[in-house]
């Protein structure tokens, strides 16, 4: 980060990200944390949010749980008590999430420079393999832990 840029926390951009989608506009925000790993790593990637008036199993969203909590998961599924959402890295859902806890949409993925729109083949292929795998992403996110840590220690000599 250089001298000129400010690091400031989401809730005081959070008004100024709400009226920007409120007025029809977008917003591209860094990714922080690593619940939507392997697609979404902090420090390399952003994503262009817009507002949604529904939103649909798969989506990214970004939504405020009732906690203040920023959050950036997929939407897994809908039952009668709102949206079930989980990280790609993760295996515990989230259920009762509402329409007015979602701030915004993903609608891009900025990748080094490169940019991945959500109906892109290769995304969608990706995400929909990755939900297949569901069922077993607890003991593959162990293993996948496992493997970078070996990689890091094998890069290290």
């Amino acid at each position: 980060m250089n001298e000129n840029t400010k690091k400031v926390a989401l809730k005081e951009l959070y008004p100024i990200i709400k009226e920007q989608l409120d007025k029809g506009g977008t917003v591209k925000i860094p990714i922080t944390g690593t619940s939507m790993l392997p697609l979404l790593v902090q420090g390399r990637d952003f994503v262009v949010l817009k507002s949604c008036e529904k939103a649909e199993i798969n989506d990214i969203i970004f939504y405020r749980r009732d906690n203040g909590q920023f959050v950036l998961h997929r939407i897994i599924g809908i039952d009668e008590n709102g949206y079930i959402l989980c990280g790609d890295n993760q295996w515990v859902k989230e259920h009762g999430i509402k329409d007015k806890n979602i701030i915004g949409v993903v609608t891009e993925i900025h990748r080094n420079g490169k940019v991945f729109g959500v109906n892109d083949k290769s995304y969608v292929k990706y995400y929909k393999c990755w939900l297949k795998l569901f069922p077993i992403r607890k003991p593959l996110i162990k293993v996948l832990v496992v493997l970078r840590a070996i990689k890091r220690k094998m890069s290290s000599r």
